[in-house]
């Protein structure tokens, strides 16, 4: 009985991972009221409160930054860290908190859009599915533009929106998965280098780098695993640094090396063309690598699950 109890402990942790991942699956993302769109609101009614005049120098910009990550932040991460020990209903709020914090489905179905559209030979509509998950300007690209874009998204939101909170999920709990999902929906908003949030979105950018170096590591290492590891690792190693992200770049350069595909290359944001570096090893992605790249993270997410459960088991 007391070699169970010590088992179920041991797999508690993993077993909240998986009911989280199958309840996405089953559900998909909330089309409505939707927690993070939430906070978004509650985020730029803080920027509003706290972002002060126009003139303000840039060490006050910088400190008015700290305190509204703290603000939004801190209560809530708090909030959940008690919630997460009621005895009650502790693990059900955890499990529920993580469904909302992932969402490999919706990635998944996004994704999916840009391929249909393809399929169907409607260029027009998968520039306009593509734009529905990116930045940048979608109007003018051809056939492998939009695919490569595609790609891009889906890498940098596997690492972005599921497996850095699977990962803060398995150190910190439910807390841990809120501070970085919390800390990831800033820097999405604030994290930009430009007049506005250059001073006043540093916090927010940096908090985010912290959390995210581990996994983003580790999910380079996942694409690695999961598609050609020899050619991924290389360029890795030989391209990551270039990219302008520091955690984006081994992810990006991992992924795309994964998946024989080139990423990278010249971008339009806001009608201005941005050259990025070149990544990835092989041609220029097509519509099936839409498909590819979206196993890759699927299949990932699932080699998380059984790697948990098998360490559960094993120190069980």
């Amino acid at each position: 009985m007391m070699q169970t109890v010590q088992l179920l402990n041991h797999l508690e942790v993993p077993l909240m991972i998986l009911a989280a991942v199958l309840l996405d699956r089953l559900l998909g993302e909330p089309r409505r009221f939707h927690p993070l769109a939430g906070f978004g609101n509650l985020a730029r009614q803080a920027e509003n409160l706290f972002y002060g005049p126009s003139n303000a120098a840039p060490t006050a910009r910088y400190l008015r930054g700290i305190i509204s990550v703290s603000v939004l932040l801190t209560p809530l991460v708090a909030l959940a860290a008690v919630l997460q020990q009621s005895s009650i209903f502790g693990t059900l709020f955890s499990i529920v908190l993580l469904y909302f914090a992932i969402a490999p489905r919706s990635l998944r179905e996004h994704a999916e859009r840009v391929v249909n559209a393809f399929s169907a030979g409607d260029l027009p509509d998968a520039r306009r599915q593509l734009s529905l998950i990116v930045s940048r300007d979608t109007g003018q690209l051809d056939e492998s533009g939009v695919a490569r874009a595609t790609v891009e998204s889906v890498l940098e939101n596997g690492s972005d929106a599921i497996f850095g909170a699977l990962f803060w999920f398995v150190v910190a709990g439910a807390p841990g998965a809120l501070l970085y999902r919390l800390s990831n929906t800033l820097d999405a908003m604030w994290g930009y280098r430009n007049a506005r949030y250059n001073h006043f979105g540093w916090a927010a950018a940096r908090l985010d780098d912290v959390l995210n170096f581990i996994p983003a590591r580790l999910t380079a290492l996942t694409y690695a695993l999961l598609g050609n590891t020899r050619s991924a690792l290389h360029c890795w190693r030989q391209q990551a640094h270039a990219w302008d992200s520091p955690n984006g770049g081994p992810v990006m350069a991992s992924g795309a090396g994964s998946l024989n595909v080139t990423l990278g290359g010249a971008a339009n944001y806001h009608g201005v063309c941005e050259t990025r570096p070149v990544l990835g090893a092989g041609s220029a992605p097509q519509a099936s690598d839409i498909a590819r790249a979206i196993a890759l993270v699927q299949h990932g997410v699932w080699l998380w699950v059984a790697v948990l459960l098998l360490i559960g088991l094993l120190h069980g």
